[in-house]
């Protein structure tokens, strides 16, 4: 018996005539709709039925674990496109949100730099607080008493000498 290589390449040739071109237009309509399928593929299920073998044997091309498999690793692949889809639409929103909020920040800037720029600042210092007078040890401590309310400018002038005495 005749042993061929683990892997057997056959060529076909389509000839340049009506039946040839017909079927070569037949064969890349047929696999345009399903593009899982290979030229190979076709060609062995064209001989499996040209030479009668029973559908008991002829090889799967893919058994039902294999599409299984292959729906479950589809079903994932969507699952994933949607969560990546979810993921960056909510941090586009964020992202978003945090352009309006510098923008809004950076306009507010410009107007507190346009208020300062035309106003000048005038800084108001408090009143000067008078120093403690020094209590002498030996005399005892007065309270102060505080003046009315109304007092003529010559008498609180000389209330600072009086205070010496």
């Amino acid at each position: 018996m005749f042993q061929w290589s683990k892997k057997v390449v056959k060529s076909v040739t389509f000839n340049p005539g009506v039946a040839d071109e017909s079927l070569l237009a037949l064969v890349e309509s047929y696999l345009e709709q399903q593009p899982d399928k290979t030229f190979s593929d076709l060609c062995k299920e064209a001989l499996w039925q040209s030479l009668c073998v029973p559908e008991s044997v002829k090889p799967g091309l893919k058994t039902a674990a294999t599409e299984s498999v292959e729906q479950k690793i589809d079903e994932l692949q969507r699952q994933v496109a949607d969560l990546e889809g979810r993921f960056f639409a909510k941090e586009s929103h964020r992202l978003e949100a945090m352009e309006r909020q510098i923008l809004q920040l950076t306009q507010q800037m410009a107007h507190l730099a346009i208020m300062v720029t035309e106003r000048p600042v005038v800084y108001h210092s408090p009143p000067p607080v008078p120093a403690p007078d020094t209590v002498n040890p030996t005399t005892p401590a007065v309270e102060p008493v505080e003046p009315p309310a109304e007092v003529d400018p010559v008498i609180r002038r000389l209330s600072q000498y009086l205070d010496d005495f």
